[in-house]
């Protein structure tokens, strides 16, 4: 997810320090305040938060290590998964919510596909990142259709 040389689309590192600081400044904000924004849609115009869904991420947050998280945004956000791609042959189902503000939608997911032997693209028009979870209904759909074919 960084921007390199190999990864122009990327993120700054500066977003993924910032994640950082923010989690090691106060680790229990940081989980009340990803959820309630940007991870759902919560931050968008008219959308209507949860609190029990924003509770739920912060309770699960907590329950991890405070050193796995930190060092979790290292490996999510530098490791250059290309190869791994490349090397997957059964069928794949990638889903991705063109709202994504936590994994840009245009420098990940049609990307990803393109890299897999097998892969099918389902574009979700307006999902956010915790789309299986503010959208269950079609995702979850989705899914046992693909399991099925």
């Amino acid at each position: 997810m960084v921007k390199t040389e190999k990864n122009p689309g990327g993120l700054p590192i500066e977003v993924f320090d910032g994640f950082r600081a923010a989690l090691a400044a106060n680790r229990a904000q940081f989980f009340l305040d990803v959820p309630a924004g940007p991870f759902y849609g919560y931050n968008r115009p008219g959308a209507k938060a949860d609190q029990g869904v924003i509770y739920n991420w912060w309770r699960q947050g907590m329950m991890g290590g405070a050193k796995a998280h930190y060092d979790g945004i290292k490996a999510f956000s530098e490791t250059d998964q290309t190869e791994d791609l490349k090397a997957i042959s059964v069928p794949t189902l990638v889903m991705h919510g063109d709202d994504d503000q936590i994994v840009p939608y245009a420098d990940s997911a049609p990307l990803s596909v393109k890299l897999l032997k097998n892969g099918i693209l389902k574009t979700y028009p307006g999902f956010p990142h915790g789309m299986a979870t503010t959208h269950a209904d079609v995702i979850n759909a989705d899914l046992l259709a693909f399991i099925q074919s």
